[in-house]
Parts: C-alpha cells; sequence; structure tokens
C-alpha cells in the first residue's frame, strides 16, 4: 500500500518507520544475553576439595578435559573418547607448545580414568598438566 504526500497526491512518502525495527533489535538482544549462559554446559563434577587458588592464566593456552563418575570423556564441551581426546591435544600441542590441559575428574570415579589421561599426555610430551580441585 503506497502511502502519499498532504501536498501533492502524486507523490509518494519514501520515509521508513524504524521503532518497530529497533523493538525487535531489542528483544533479540534480550533473548540472546539469556540463552547464552544456558548453552555452556559441561558435567556436573563433585571435585575433591584442597589446593591454591588459580594464577591468572591466557584461556587459549588451556584444554579441560573432564572425567565423569562413569569413566566418560569430555574436551571442550564435546563429549569423545580417549584416542580423539589424545589426538586433539597433541594437534592443538604442536600448534601451542604452551598448552596447559586441566584434568576435572569427579572425586567419586575411578583412578584408571585419570590415569589414563595423564599417561597419554606424558607419552606425547604435554608436560603442562593440572589435576583440578575445588579451593578451600
Amino acid at each position: 500500500m503506497r502511502r502519499f504526500s498532504q501536498r501533492n497526491p502524486l507523490v509518494t512518502l519514501s520515509d521508513l518507520n524504524v521503532t518497530p525495527l529497533i523493538d525487535l533489535a531489542f528483544v533479540l538482544l534480550i533473548i540472546f544475553m539469556i540463552t547464552t549462559p544456558l548453552l555452556e554446559h559441561g558435567l556436573s563434577l563433585d571435585l575433591p576439595g584442597g589446593g591454591q587458588p588459580d594464577r591468572p592464566l591466557d584461556k587459549n593456552d588451556i584444554r579441560t578435559v573432564e572425567v565423569n563418575q562413569t569413566g566418560g570423556y569430555m574436551l571442550g564441551g564435546e563429549s569423545m573418547s580417549l584416542e580423539q581426546i589424545e589426538q586433539k591435544l597433541v594437534a592443538d600441542h604442536q600448534s601451542n607448545p604452551n598448552i596447559l590441559v586441566y584434568v576435572r575428574a569427579d572425586h567419586r570415579g575411578t583412578y584408571g580414568a585419570v590415569a589414563a589421561v595423564l599417561s597419554r599426555c606424558e607419552q606425547n610430551g604435554i608436560t603442562r598438566v593440572s589435576l583440578r580441585t575445588e579451593p578451600e
């Protein structure tokens, strides 16, 4: 439907009403602000106590391997097998030798699952490994 000016009935108005567009932009912004934290999820782990608080590190150098109570593995929020985690860590270590591997494991889990991750890191020359705990 065309709108015409009040002065001359044959001239169309080229104004665009942007108020609904701004309202839509704000609604989308609010939706994304609410849903983004909900998308970041990992394993629900109960870490053992002890240890010191962390020093500041570059987030790009950190890779977090999570081991749940039943011996399942996750790297970067994705469920993977131990072999896939090893391949990914080796590739990351070759591109960035300053990589630091955090191992987060449930304290009720088996030691063998954690030892397997530590062993694979040692075999591939990844020496910067940290076992994560809850600070006291």
